[in-house]
């Protein structure tokens, strides 16, 4: 039997509309800097503490919280001019991605 080690990171992230053809990463920005962020976090515990803080549109939208490969976080952010923040479950920053 081959070992297998697994060196992918996962974060938790939250899904604007999941199962649509709208389904997005949910993504905020700074309107004094312009600059975008995904926030990403390092459990689910996290990320459903924070979503209770985070401005969001519960009329119009859907959101789930879903486990997503550290690279395809950082593939999908770029592919939108997005930079990627792990936070904690009170929004602080943790640490930048990518």
């Amino acid at each position: 039997m081959q070992d297998i080690t697994i060196t992918d990171n996962w974060y938790y992230v939250i899904i604007q509309n999941p199962g649509t053809p709208s389904e997005e990463v949910l993504g905020f920005s700074n309107e004094t800097t312009n600059e975008k962020f995904l926030p990403a976090f390092k459990t689910k515990q996290d990320a459903k503490s924070c979503f209770e803080l985070l401005p969001k549109d519960l009329f119009k939208k859907t959101y789930d919280i879903h486990a997503v490969i550290e690279e395809d976080i950082i593939h999908t952010a770029q592919k939108a001019g997005h930079q990627v923040f792990v936070l904690d479950e009170k929004g602080h920053i943790l640490k930048p991605l990518g």
